[in-house]
């Protein structure tokens, strides 16, 4: 048997070679997708390591709001301190924070977050063990840095230069004094590293005389274990401090964390595919067995039982299986080292390292490939092996019986009511919970849906078939009649297109509705013109604050200060802002009251959070600041909640007086003339043209809002492309089964009249019907999911309303429709190649 499935594969290798495609995308994305996670892994293990060869020990110091008001890290004797302790060879101290550097265009080098700047920190050498200078030296006095070396290239920037630096106030220039390298990892995810004397930078970021944290060098001999125990009895009690190699350890956990959502899309990718193409791998096993139907049937009648038919098949596809993954493997690697190339491409650096490909890739991608395959063909190889030897030599194929169908239909009704009733239930709960419901319920939908859909093929077809007879003539009618002349090979092939059309168009819906959300909160609610964030995320200096009140043309500005308060023994964040200002900037709905009031020092506050707490207007309240100093503030306004400040409002100078270092995330900013290149030009010029400073006009602020939903859209639009691919195979593969069986038929078609043109438009047409019913049934789930889920977080999102996005709807037709053309030409061409007489003659 096993030579009989050998010679099979042997004999039908066209054939196979769509399954072995199915097989080899998934397995590919599997198997690319641990290697290339397994790469990156290690070499940032290595890197982080790397890193921490020289640290015995690291302290940290992030005390508490009250605690930084006297000791706001640590103190020079603190790092005197632990540099005098037995075994230490060297303290390195350190504080830092955001700093951007811009090249020649004034565009900023990196992408924020990765935009570093921290102290220079040598020792009784004049030399800092973690920077390696390549030209120059560190700098020493104020009006000095050094850059990293791949910051230096970009720029263009050499030793002796003027160099513009960002931080979070107005820019500044420095003179280059030095270039380095350095195993940062900042500056090897693509971001720049900036060196400043340490008196700068403690003025900078923190205090002068205080420091954020510190590495120690063991002296030869001495153990990091005994060091961090003599450590830890000198240093505050707010401080952290653990050996190097702890910390590696940790931040090469941190790594791998960060990865594995990168790891879940690519394996979100893989299982689409590998998902999809069970269908397309048991619509090519059908199709062999049909063709092979006399002969099995005949190994049946010499003595061959149901079982050795089944294993037969199962071998065939085992076969096929371990092709299609040991190709799939090479492929993955392949696609590992281009996602690397991709990333290096997009400034997103890898430190050095060479590919790894462990035991778990390989394996995966054998186990995966093999099972999948040999599971899509169990249940051809089954039916092949149930079809008595007599009814077998008598009938090329047989129908599927109607009690198979009957039961088939009923367990599809009852898992796809099943689904709709748990998405509904979801729906209407709400919240992170019903996100959880709805999701269980739309596996159980789509399961439903995929086992119902040889049902549903018939009245959707029948609805679709009249467009296509008014249009094409007898090419459409016969196209109709044939799409659904065997249910199950048609409803298995559009599951391929369904499947990814669900996916797509629930997205996009969601993405069409928040999007119009925020569009209508951002024009609603945002008055100001401009507002003005870093790019790094960090809070925006009061230098900042204070140049965009006096650029010309500037009407109003109000920052949104991060800060909270304990009101009635129970903490609320709150909002510092301007008043008289944030009216202008912002168009708060007063329920009560009055904004006025904040000039008082009063406060207002959200109306869901007042009503919560039983406040109201003229309500005295006693608060607690973060720095535990207490007082008693007057509720002088109840306004409707906003997604653009916090539940409280106060004055930001009583914020102020309590808090050590002010966050301000944003500031609104409402000019003469409104939003207009001239205005924002003469922001940015009055913040010193700082690149690290962003000034967002509405367009910018909505696409800031609705950046994650749109990359999580490409994303689905990627999966969408593979569920294509997979689908024209699916769709060649049944068509060119159609052809198969029909030879007798398209034979007398063409005796009677039917000319070759029309016999490809006939089939071409069949490919187009069974692509656009695979699309109506995956659209349509779609937007059903895409509104549930939308209910769920309706009540965080203010002025949510479905959205049904007709032109992509429109757009996902026209690609569905494409695929059956371009799925057809191979059959279409064989079809019409066909030779009549011998047709006619085919048994």
């Amino acid at each position: 048997m096993f030579r009989t499935a050998l010679r099979n594969v042997l004999a039908h290798k066209a054939r196979l070679l769509m399954t072995v495609l199915a097989v080899m995308l998934g397995v590919a994305f599997v198997s690319g997708t641990l290697v290339f996670t397994d790469t990156l892994s290690q070499a940032f293990r290595n890197q982080s390591a790397k890193s921490y060869d020289d640290v015995a020990v690291a302290v940290e110091m992030h005390p508490d709001p009250e605690q930084a008001r006297q000791a706001p890290g640590l103190s020079q004797k603190d790092v005197d301190e632990v540099a005098g302790l037995d075994g230490v060879a060297s303290v390195a101290p350190r504080v830092g924070g955001f700093a951007g550097v811009p090249d020649k265009n004034g565009k900023l080098i990196g992408v924020g977050w990765s935009n570093k700047g921290t102290n220079f920190a040598p020792g009784k050498d004049g030399k800092d063990r973690a920077y390696a200078f390549t030209a120059g030296d560190g700098p020493v006095r104020d009006g000095q840095i050094a850059l990293d070396r791949a910051t230096a290239d970009k720029g263009g920037y050499k030793v002796g230069d003027t160099v513009r630096v960002a931080t979070n106030g107005p820019v500044k220039e420095y003179v280059l004094s030095g270039v380095f390298t350095t195993e940062d990892g900042a500056v090897n995810a693509g971001g720049s590293l900036v060196l400043f004397d340490t008196s700068v930078a403690q003025k900078l970021y923190l205090k002068p005389g205080y420091f954020q944290e510190l590495t120690v060098t063991a002296a030869p001999g001495a153990q990091a274990d005994k060091l961090l125990d003599e450590v830890l009895k000198v240093v505050p009690k707010a401080a952290t401090a653990q050996t190097g190699q702890a910390l590696a350890d940790r931040q090469a956990e941190d790594i791998e964390a960060g990865l594995g959502a990168l790891n879940q899309v690519l394996l979100g990718f893989a299982g689409i595919a590998l998902f999809v193409g069970v269908f397309l791998i048991a619509n090519t096993f059908t199709m062999l067995v049909a063709q092979r139907t006399k002969e099995l049937a005949l190994m049946r009648a010499v003595g061959a039982s149901r079982k050795q038919i089944t294993r037969s098949v199962l071998a065939e596809a085992g076969l096929v299986g371990l092709v299609a993954s040991a190709v799939g493997l090479v492929l993955g690697v392949g696609l590992a080292v281009a996602l690397r190339s991709a990333m290096n491409a997009f400034d997103l650096k890898i430190p050095a390292g060479g590919l790894v490909i462990g035991v778990a890739p390989v394996v995966s991608a054998f186990a995966v490939g093999v099972l999948i395959t040999m599971f899509a063909a169990w249940l051809p190889g089954r039916r092949a092996a149930k079809i008595p030897p007599v009814a077998a030599m008598n009938s090329v194929h047989a129908a599927p019986a109607g009690k198979s169908l009957l039961v088939r239909n009923l367990i599809g009704a009852a898992l796809t009511a099943l689904g709709v009733v748990g998405i509904v239930v979801g729906a209407g709960q709400g919240g992170d919970e019903g996100r959880m419901v709805i999701a269980a319920g739309a596996f159980l939908t789509l399961i439903g849906v995929i086992v119902l859909i040889p049902f549903l093929s018939r009245p959707v077809i029948a609805v679709i078939r009249p467009f296509f007879v008014k249009v094409f003539g007898i090419s459409g009618k016969l196209a109709g009649l044939n799409a659904v002349r065997n249910p199950r090979r048609t409803g298995a092939t559009a599951s391929a297109l369904a499947i990814g059309l669900t996916l797509v168009t629930g997205l996009s819906v969601i993405g069409a509705t928040v999007g119009s959300a925020i569009d209508k909160m951002t024009v609603d609610q945002i008055k100001a013109d401009y507002m003005v964030t870093m790019a790094s995320g960090d809070s925006l200096g009061e230098d900042a604050i204070t140049a965009l009140a006096k650029a010309p043309g500037v009407t109003a500005v109000s920052p949104q200060q991060a800060g909270a308060l304990e009101i009635e023994g129970k903490y609320v964040s709150a909002s510092g802002v301007t008043p008289g200002d944030i009216e202008k900037v912002l168009n708060l709905r007063v329920v009560n009251g009055s904004l006025s009031t904040l000039k008082q020092g009063q406060i207002a506050v959200a109306d869901k959070t007042a009503e919560k707490r039983g406040l109201k207007v003229g309500d005295t309240v006693p608060v607690e600041y973060l720095d535990k100093a207490k007082g008693k503030l007057t509720v002088g306004a109840i306004y409707e909640e906003s997604e653009f400040v916090s539940p409280v409002l106060i004055d930001r100078k009583l914020i102020n007086a309590h808090e050590q270092q002010p966050y301000t995330r944003e500031v609104y900013v409402a000019m003469d003339g409104g939003a207009s290149d001239a205005n924002a030009k003469a922001l940015s010029k009055a913040m010193g043209d700082n690149p690290g400073i962003t000034v967002m006009n509405h367009k910018d602020i909505r696409d800031a809002f609705g950046g994650p939903i749109n990359m999580l859209l490409n994303i689905v639009y990627g999966l969408l492309g593979m569920a294509l691919v997979i689908a024209v195979l699916g769709v060649v593969n049944t068509l060119a089964m159609s052809v198969f069986e029909r030879q007798q038929e398209i034979g007398m078609l063409r005796a009677i009249g039917l000319d070759r043109r029309r016999v490809k438009r006939m089939v071409r047409l069949e490919a187009v019907v069974i692509s656009v019913f695979g699309a109506v049934v995956g659209i349509g789930l779609g937007a059903f999911l895409g509104w549930a889920i939308g209910e769920t977080f309706k009540a965080s999102l203010p002025g949510y309303a479905l959205v049904l996005p007709w032109e992509r709807i429109g757009l996902f037709l026209v690609l569905a429709a494409l695929v059956g053309v371009l799925a057809s030409l191979w059959p279409a061409r064989s079809a019409a190649r066909l030779n009549m007489l011998a047709a006619i003659k085919a048994e």
